[in-house]
């Protein structure tokens, strides 16, 4: 399976040496900005499973490009700079650099670093997804309650009642069970402010 690299040279002779290193990786190939070409537009074009950034020295305007691709196209991005600049360092990993690494004359070994950029960026993402999950979960456990709770005031229906009638509907209209109690929260705080209530 052949990994697609995004180069993007900020120190043209070191990143000759990087190419040619990355180039010796078994399914490996590398693409590169063409003139002109921010990085957003580079990455829809070349579509990369990984981006290395190498630059001679701390670019915070390069940092709005990586904000920006991790954003909308996230991919693995691993950074080659000169200067170990600590807040620096917070603000690329803070923009989406998976991998932060501070050269100070040749470029070290780049297999681990691209194995770990990667192993880091989908772990973080398998944890944002999971957080994601476990947010959508509980709203939509708050928004069934706030459906039956309606229910049992207004219908004067029971708990269980409630329940039972949030799953009739769900099945009888093919929907979710939170879709349901969407409708029912959205149609009583409409009565609610026609009628003038809180």
């Amino acid at each position: 399976m052949t990994m697609r690299i995004l180069l993007v040279d900020g120190v043209m002779e070191r990143a000759g040496i990087v190419g040619a290193r990355l180039a010796l990786l078994p399914g490996t190939e590398i693409v590169r900005p063409t003139p002109g070409e921010d990085l957003m537009q580079a990455v829809a074009r070349t579509n990369p499973d990984l981006i290395l950034v190498d630059m001679a020295r701390p670019d915070r305007d390069a940092l709005d490009g990586i904000r920006r691709v991790n954003s909308e196209l996230p991919r693995p991005i691993a950074m080659f700079v000169d200067d170990g600049d600590p807040d620096f360092m917070r603000a690329a990993i803070d923009a989406g650099v998976s991998s932060y690494t501070v050269v100070q004359a040749e470029p070290p070994e780049i297999k681990p670093i691209v194995e770990a950029a990667v192993a880091l960026f989908r772990r973080y993402h398998l944890l944002e997804e999971e957080l994601h999950r476990t947010q959508t979960s509980l709203r939509e456990r708050v928004l069934v309650d706030r459906a039956k709770a309606l229910l049992i005031r207004r219908r004067r229906m029971t708990e269980p009642e409630a329940h039972l009638w949030l799953r009739r509907q769900a099945m009888e209209k093919s929907r979710r069970v939170t879709d349901i109690a969407a409708d029912i929260v959205a149609g009583m705080d409409d009565e609610d402010r026609r009628n003038g209530q809180s």
